[in-house]
């Protein structure tokens, strides 16, 4: 049995009995372009019932564009869908709904303002408001109990975490009867540990008779939580593999066509402090304490890396150094100006203090807006481009195109382009581009490789290490050891909102894990 759309389903635990050997869905000789731009070339893929299959591949692959066709975003230009081995039409959404294709998208769509129950009745009404809002909130019930989600169901969606806002948008799809499950980039706004209980929670769908498509660029989360691997390449399929019979250099060879190593380079020459914090102590809108009496300091030609597991003030310093956050108590210098500590953003960024954020389509980039105005805006604000009611857009326009090439930002296709349509690994270069037009004294980077594949990862720390030789001052924080120590020059380990240890490069991973786990 299945649902029409926007009716509530019983039963996503299972799809309809059908020969194991027949795949639960199955694309055929899929093409799809945009314009001269092929996006997809003749991709097969499939997704067997009770498997996790993993898609791999570069920042604008395919990935993203295949997946979307399968839920009725994109229509293809030629190929085939099939469904249980029966060959079907998905015009739109609804027609994929109808089918129990149910897709979790990296940007969520979700209303701020209403709660988990609101957010996913708009989705699954069925019958009159309270009949349909009682309906609902039983079945999110069950739904979470079946993988293991704990969700407020009455605040708002808002007020909710990260992590939290994707597991409504999981229940959302599991309300409404899907048993085949594409996640687009789940893992890529997740902190470690958040990602780690998440794919534990993909497995149970899986293990319930779910079919899980999962998009990422995390070799190790396809190597250990898929049962197969499939591997995109400019729009083409290279292979798809088992996970016992490859290793992570094996996909990287397959993703981009070579290896890729990167090697650590420490700094050769520092200067005197740039950034100083001292003593800072700040707390949450709602009165918790987050930092508390963290000091450090970073000089200009070195990297700093703060490690730590999520969750122990690291978003929250980022507030603090950007002046989103006042701190109460404590100060922070910088060379220069001196105590900046009650100085605004932007006055901080006329000092030279830049910000690569971890969430960077949530705080970095305003999507609807074009790729040029996103790039300018700093400009905008300084009056390089002119005044508010007389910009200059052909300057605008050539400062843009010249960052897009020397930063090798891809996908950007005419100089209107939203940059909503970009890639995560080429956003996060634009993003970059704009931070380091102005020669930054300071780089704040949160995270600067989540969500990217490996190529467009070693482009963003090639270009955190250019800043720091040309005498800049970073600070690197970040969840991902493997990156704090590659890039790191000294390292402090954050742990309840302080700096509870600090080490010199080389530093001993077993004593960083050591210390981000408290026992000092």
């Amino acid at each position: 049995m299945t649902t029409g759309p926007g009716r509530i389903s019983a039963h996503a635990e299972s799809g309809p009995a059908h020969d194991p050997a027949v795949p639960a869905l199955a694309l055929r000789s899929i093409t799809k372009s945009f314009g001269d731009f092929v996006a997809l070339d003749d991709v097969d893929f499939d997704l067997r019932s009770g498997e996790v299959h993993a898609l791999l591949g570069e920042n604008g692959a395919g990935k993203s564009s295949l997946m979307n066709v399968a839920a009725g975003l994109y229509a293809a230009d030629r190929g085939a869908i099939e469904i249980a081995g029966q060959t079907v039409s998905i015009r739109g959404p609804s027609d994929a709904q109808s089918l129990r294709i149910g897709m979790v998208h990296q940007h969520y769509k979700l209303v701020m303002p209403f709660n988990t129950v609101e957010n996913i009745l708009l989705a699954n009404a069925a019958g009159g408001y309270r009949q349909s809002l009682q309906r609902v909130r039983e079945l999110i019930s069950e739904k979470a109990d079946l993988v293991g989600f704990e969700v407020d169901l009455d605040k708002p969606v808002g007020a909710l975490s990260i992590a939290e806002q994707q597991r409504v948008e999981i229940l959302k799809v599991l309300v409404a009867g899907a048993n085949i499950i594409i996640l687009d980039e789940p893992t890529a706004v997740l902190t470690d540990e958040e990602g780690q209980r998440l794919l534990e929670a993909i497995r149970k769908l899986a293990e319930s008779g779910c079919s899980v498509a999962l998009v990422t660029h995390n070799l190790n989360e396809s190597l250990m939580h898929s049962d197969r691997i499939t591997v995109m390449r400019n729009g083409k399929v290279v292979d798809t593999v088992l996970p016992d019979a490859v290793t992570g250099p094996d996909l990287t060879r397959m993703i981009v066509g070579e290896s890729i190593v990167e090697k650590r380079h420490l700094s050769t020459v520092t200067g005197k402090p740039r950034l100083t914090v001292r003593k800072v102590a700040a707390r949450r809108a709602d009165g918790l304490p987050v930092l508390s009496d963290l000091s450090f300091d970073v000089r200009s030609g070195e990297i700093y890396g703060i490690a730590g597991v999520g969750g122990n003030g690291q978003s929250e310093l980022v507030e603090v150094l950007m002046g989103l956050l006042p701190p109460s108590e404590g100060h922070l210098y910088l060379d220069g100006p001196g105590d900046i500590t009650l100085a605004r953003s932007d006055e901080r960024r006329r000092f030279g203090v830049a910000c690569i954020p971890a969430d960077r389509q949530g705080y970095a980039l305003a999507g609807d807006l074009s790729v040029s105005d996103n790039y300018a805006i700093g400009g905008v604000l300084s009056g390089k481009y002119g005044s508010w009611m007389r910009l200059d857009r052909k300057t605008m326009t050539r400062a843009t195109r010249s960052a897009v090439k020397k930063y090798d930002v891809q996908g950007v296709r005419s100089d209107g382009q939203r940059s909503a349509l970009l890639s995560g690994g080429n956003a996060q270069k634009l993003v970059i581009a704009r931070e380091f037009s102005g020669d930054p004294t300071v780089v704040i980077a949160h995270s600067p490789n989540r969500g990217l594949d490996v190529r467009a990862s070693a482009a963003v720390h090639g270009h955190l290490l250019s800043a720091r030789d040309a005498g800049a001052a970073v600070v690197l924080i970040s969840e991902d050891l493997d990156e704090i120590l590659l890039l790191s020059d000294r390292i402090g380990v954050m742990n309840s909102g302080t700096i509870v240890s600090e080490f010199d490069a080389p530093a001993d991973r077993h004593d960083i894990g050591k210390a981000m786990v408290g026992h000092v």
